[in-house]
């Protein structure tokens, strides 16, 4: 007899090449973990293409069914990059490295990318990923709304806003909208817009898990780190770091506004559910991230992609072992670091300094949760 979900939580999936092997992981390790619902997900990228791997399996066959899907959307992707010339070299293979810096084939091509567009480049816009994900995912399945919700976000070319996919017009184009890197692919167009990755405007969006689905737990799977202690100074890691602070611009400017609307509810004793309140949660492994360039979101090598998602399995054991019984009660992401650049809450007095207010709001949480 299966074992009813004592917890429900919403997930959202960052994006970042291979490197979303990690969110298979952990996926793996939650949905193995019967005591927890997955009501929605939001995803961008590779994010996109977890999520609508989880989705297909969740509506074909629950739990199980969502795992062997994942699985099968790994391996494919593995196997359509075996015989790229973009792979590791003797000396990083040699060196244990998981990048491509030194690779003569991935230095041609990022040098070219920098001074020609897929439009010269890649005039048919070849995508092998295309393949992998029309043959792997059964869209009907992904658009059947009794099971989760699900939402993808890409970057409208021309308006510089996010684009929120939702059931039941989540198609291919949608995945490889949310995915379209604009230095490697041609833009995807959809219903007359232009599409780029999802990742400049939301990696991944979190106000739809805010805004349409019930108040609940969201869980970041996170891939970019946030901190990095060195500074870097090759060229190599300066472009690694850029990249990183990119695609982790919209996701900071959301966790501020969540952290923000904490705050009014705490001071204002307001309602939390009318308020759509919800405690946030992080997955991530920091030690492993940091030890990856850029380079290596290029590398689907089925050594690679399973080493992450042992690594993510692992995030996941550990997490759920520390904070299973904070789902539902409180955040364990902190989220008051995001504040730290500002002097003051609109609603308090001239004067009233910013880190009290922080102090005073931590407090209230802790007063709370006891």
């Amino acid at each position: 007899m299966n074992r009813q979900p004592e917890k429900s939580i919403k997930l959202a999936l960052q994006g970042g090449g291979s490197h979303g092997a990690f969110a298979w992981g952990v996926l793996d390790r939650l949905l193995e973990d019967e005591r927890l619902h997955i009501a929605a997900v939001s995803g961008t990228s590779a994010g996109a293409m977890n999520a609508v791997a989880l989705a297909d399996g969740i509506a074909r066959g629950g739990p199980s069914e969502a795992r062997k899907c994942l699985e099968k959307f790994w391996r494919a992707t593995s196997a359509a990059a075996q015989y790229s010339p973009v792979r590791r070299s003797l000396f990083d293979i040699f060196m244990g490295n998981w990048s491509l810096d030194t690779s003569p084939s991935y230095i041609f091509m990022d040098h070219l990318s920098r001074v020609l567009s897929p439009y010269d480049l890649n005039p048919v816009n070849f995508n092998p990923l295309r393949d992998v994900v029309a043959r792997c995912i059964d869209f009907d399945s992904v658009n059947d709304q009794r099971g989760l919700k699900l939402f993808l976000t890409a970057t409208n070319v021309r308006t510089g806003k996010p684009k929120i996919f939702r059931q039941p017009e989540i198609r291919l184009d949608s995945v490889m909208a949310s995915a379209c890197l604009p230095f490697l692919f041609k833009a995807v167009e959809i219903d007359g817009e232009a599409y780029w990755d999802g990742g400049y405007m939301g990696n991944p969006a979190l106000f739809p898990l805010v805004d349409e689905c019930d108040a609940g737990d969201i869980v970041l799977i996170q891939i970019n780190p946030f901190y990095r202690p060195d500074i870097p100074r090759t060229a190599r890691d300066i472009q690694n770091r850029l990249n990183e602070i990119t695609f982790n611009t919209s996701l900071l400017k959301e966790l501020r506004s969540l952290a923000f609307l904490w705050e009014i509810i705490q001071y204002e004793n307001l309602e939390r559910e009318r308020f759509r309140d919800a405690h946030v949660h992080a997955i991530h492994d920091e030690k492993t991230m940091l030890g990856l360039g850029v380079s290596s979101k290029l590398n689907a090598e089925w050594a690679f992609l399973t080493h992450l998602r042992d690594c993510g399995r692992k995030a996941a054991e550990d997490w759920l072992s520390r904070h299973y019984g904070d789902i539902g009660t409180r955040n364990t992401l902190d989220l008051s670091w995001v504040f730290d650049e500002s002097l003051r809450p609109a609603h308090l007095p001239e004067g009233a300094e910013r880190g009290s207010a922080i102090k005073e709001a931590a407090q209230l949480r802790a007063a709370a949760q006891s």
